[in-house]
């Protein structure tokens, strides 16, 4: 079953890394050409969000999360910076999400 029969099944079926897959494909479909991922985040600052995605004049922040997986205070913090930042659009996604993801990502209603 792939990421998207599993999200149309039950939301909390589909792991962050299946909602990371989607939300690419999506922000492809939206011509998000400019996308930034952190692959291992080891070496990185802690809480960092899982995507930025640039297309002139928008800048958006993405965190990632299974349907009940929890935002670590690092998390939390990072996107309420980010928040601050006049222009910059921040978001906290879920599966059950899926409909502002294309929304925000395509500008069209999910089909």
């Amino acid at each position: 079953m792939n990421a998207k029969q599993l999200l149309a099944r039950d939301p909390k079926l589909l792991r962050e890394n299946d909602l990371s897959g989607l939300v690419v494909d999506v922000a492809r479909l939206g011509g998000w050409e400019l996308r930034y991922h952190t692959w291992s985040a080891q070496k990185s600052p802690r809480g960092f969000p899982d995507w930025c995605f640039c297309k002139p004049p928008r800048l958006v922040f993405a965190e990632l999360k299974s349907q009940d997986g929890p935002v670590r205070p690092e998390q939390r913090a990072w996107l309420d910076a980010l928040s601050d930042v006049p222009g910059v659009e921040v978001y906290l996604w879920r599966p059950s999400d899926y409909d502002e993801i294309v929304r925000v990502l395509t500008g069209r209603a999910p089909a």
